[in-house]
């Protein structure tokens, strides 16, 4: 019998045992957000996790982002990943990805990891007063009551070539589509039928609105900071981005999707000397950092 099929299977299970009941569904006490995907790896869904709690703190709300933290050293501790005032943990102990978004919501939101998020929306509702939570990667945790349900699909690769884990990218069957509230079709500009992806969606969730959405970088992180005989770095705001539109670039990553990366990079126009992936949510090492600028400069990069 197909893994694949087995896993669909057991997926299929789960959501009938909630849908009716026999796994329980938990109230988190204020208004809730979850913003997850039906594929494996990047779909795209960090920067609109970002926004919502932009949007969200914009209109006074107190938010609070709950993640499970993947690949953080211990998952059954809950981690502040930060106050929303300061940075309060780091990427082994949090997660690469928590630490991300907690960096760019300083002032905006608290990030709490953990794998209970009912228990930890409790304690952070006391803790913070928090008024709205945003569920990073919340799709298939159930555990927790959402108000609103939106997915993310990758324009790339939108429905994970079609079969299961682990031999497709699909986290649970495409039916399973109709519990989406809203749909956002990610990186709508580097390719893909988007007429085609709706009409696949509206075959398992006729009536949600879909959006499209594209992605930019925002910044750049060059590798001369992370180098013990560097220049001390270059940070993002010294650098004049318009005398780069000729230059060669080297780029590397630790992404669930690193063909779509450095696609994003050359559709932004850069000019690629050379790319270079690591395993998704990998812990980099000063060795690594020096073997990346060696590649770089042997690719003939101005800058990486």
């Amino acid at each position: 019998m197909p893994l694949g099929w087995i896993y669909g299977k057991i997926a299929d299970i789960r959501n009938a045992k909630f849908d009716r009941g026999k796994l329980p569904t938990r109230e988190l006490g204020v208004r809730t957000i979850s913003i997850g995907n039906i594929t494996a790896g990047g779909t795209g869904k960090t920067p609109l996790v970002i926004l919502t709690c932009q949007l969200l703190a914009a209109r006074g709300k107190r938010v609070c982002v709950l993640t499970r933290g993947y690949g953080r050293k211990d998952v059954k501790t809950r981690v502040v990943v930060s106050n929303g005032k300061k940075l309060l943990s780091d990427t082994l102990n949090a997660g690469d990805e928590p630490v991300e978004i907690a960096k760019r919501l300083l002032g905006k939101a608290v990030v709490v990891a953990d794998a209970d998020r009912v228990a930890a929306a409790e304690w952070a509702r006391g803790e913070y007063g928090v008024t709205s939570f945003v569920l990073d990667d919340g799709f298939q945790h159930r555990y927790a009551k959402r108000d609103v349900d939106i997915v993310c699909i990758d324009a790339l690769d939108p429905f994970g070539r079609g079969k299961m884990l682990p031999f497709g990218r699909l986290r649970e069957p495409l039916h399973n589509l109709k519990r989406a509230d809203a749909i956002v079709i990610t990186r709508s500009d580097l390719g893909g039928d988007i007429a085609v992806i709706k009409a696949k969606i509206r075959e398992h969730n006729p009536d949600c609105p879909i959006f499209t959405a594209r992605t930019k970088a925002a910044d750049l992180q060059l590798i001369d900071r992370f180098l013990v005989d560097g220049a001390q770095g270059t940070a993002a705001t010294d650098i004049d981005f318009r005398s780069l539109a000729h230059a060669k670039a080297f780029a590397f990553c630790g992404i669930g999707k690193p063909a779509a990366f450095f696609e994003q990079l050359r559709h932004d126009n850069y000019q690629m000397a050379g790319t270079y992936s690591f395993a998704d949510h990998y812990v980099y090492s000063q060795d690594d950092a020096n073997a990346i600028d060696a590649k770089a400069l042997a690719a003939g990069r101005d800058f990486c």
